[in-house]
C-alpha cells in the first residue's frame, strides 16, 4: 500500500463516523509496532513526528523510515509532521517526502496564526501533501493552560487556511498520564456548526475511551493524537527487559522486547476509534 495523505484518510472517516489515530513516534520500534498493530486491526494509520522526535532524529531520515513502512503495510500509512512551528520546518517537511504537515500557529494572534497557516497549506496543496492546523490553543499537564478554541474564529480560521484538519483545544491536554473527566460537547458542537472540515484531538490519551469512541462516531473528531500512554507501555516493556537479564548488554535485543507489549496496547487503542 503506498504512503496517504492526511486527506485520503480523514474525508472518508468524517463521512462514515470513525476516527483514525494519529500515533506520536520517537523510534524504529515504536514505529514497527504501531504499523503491526495497524495492519492486524485492518484500519489506516497515521505515523506522526513531533518535536521530540525530529530533536533526536532528522527530518529526511524519518520520511525514508516512515515510507519504507508505508510501502511495506496493508494497509494506508500517513507520514505526518506534527507540530511544525515554522514555515522553513514544515517545507522540510514536504522535501522529506512527509504528506501531511500540522503548523502549530496557536500561541500566536488569530490574524498571524490564519495567515503563516493559509501560506503552509497553499505550499502543501502544491506539493499535492494535506495540512492540519491549531486553532485554541491545547495545553500540557504541569505546564502551560489551554487556550479554548471559540467557534467563531475556528470558522473563520476553517475558511480563510483551507486545511484538511483542525485541532481544536476542547477540554484536551497534551502529556495526560491519566483520563481526564472528558472533552467539553458543547464546544464541540458549536464547532462543528460553523464548520466542515474534520476535527483533531490533540493529547487523545487524556480522553476517557468511551467518550472517544463515542465522539468518533457521532461527531466532526476524525483524528486522536495519542503519544503518551503509549510512550507508558514503552517504557515499562524496557524496564522489564533490562531487569530481566541484567548481563544483557546488546541494545538490539533489549528494544526488540518492546515491540509485543506497544503492538498490543496500540490495537487496543486503535479499536477505540470506531474503524471497523
Amino acid at each position: 500500500m503506498t504512503v496517504a495523505t492526511l486527506a485520503e484518510v480523514l474525508q472518508p472517516a468524517l463521512k462514515n463516523g470513525y476516527a483514525v489515530a494519529g500515533l506520536v513516534t520517537l523510534g524504529w520500534e515504536d514505529m514497527c509496532a504501531y504499523v503491526a498493530a495497524a495492519e492486524a486491526e485492518e484500519v489506516p494509520l497515521i505515523l506522526q513526528a513531533g518535536p521530540g522526535c525530529r530533536e533526536h532524529t532528522p527530518l529526511p531520515v524519518l520520511g525514508k523510515m516512515f515510507h519504507h513502512l508505508a510501502r511495506q503495510a496493508s494497509v494506508p500509512v500517513v507520514a505526518h509532521l506534527d507540530h511544525g512551528y515554522t514555515f522553513e520546518e514544515c517545507k522540510q517537511g514536504i522535501d522529506s517526502g512527509f504528506t501531511s504537515v500540522m503548523f502549530d500557529g496557536s500561541r500566536k494572534p488569530l490574524a498571524q496564526n490564519i495567515e503563516e497557516t493559509a501560506a503552509i497549506a497553499e505550499l502543501a496543496h502544491s506539493a499535492g501533501v494535506s495540512c492540519e492546523g491549531e486553532i485554541g490553543f491545547v495545553g500540557y499537564a504541569q505546564g502551560e493552560a489551554s487556550n479554548g478554541t471559540d467557534p467563531l474564529e475556528a470558522a473563520k480560521f476553517a475558511r480563510d487556511t483551507n486545511v484538511d484538519a483542525m485541532a481544536v483545544s476542547v477540554g484536551n491536554v497534551h502529556l495526560q498520564q491519566n483520563k481526564s473527566d472528558g472533552l467539553d460537547i458543547d464546544r464541540i458542537k458549536e464547532i462543528e456548526n460553523v464548520t466542515e472540515v474534520p476535527l483533531v484531538i490533540h493529547g487523545g490519551s487524556g480522553v476517557p475511551v468511551d467518550q472517544r469512541l463515542l465522539l468518533a462516531q457521532s461527531s466532526a473528531i476524525c483524528k486522536y493524537n495519542i503519544g503518551t500512554e503509549l510512550r507508558m507501555v514503552f517504557g515499562q516493556a524496557l524496564r522489564d527487559s533490562v531487569r530481566s537479564d541484567l548481563e544483557r548488554f546488546d541494545r538490539n535485543a533489549i528494544l526488540k522486547d518492546t515491540v509485543a507489549p506497544v503492538t498490543e496496547a496500540t490495537r487496543a487503542v486503535l479499536r477505540s476509534m470506531g474503524c471497523r
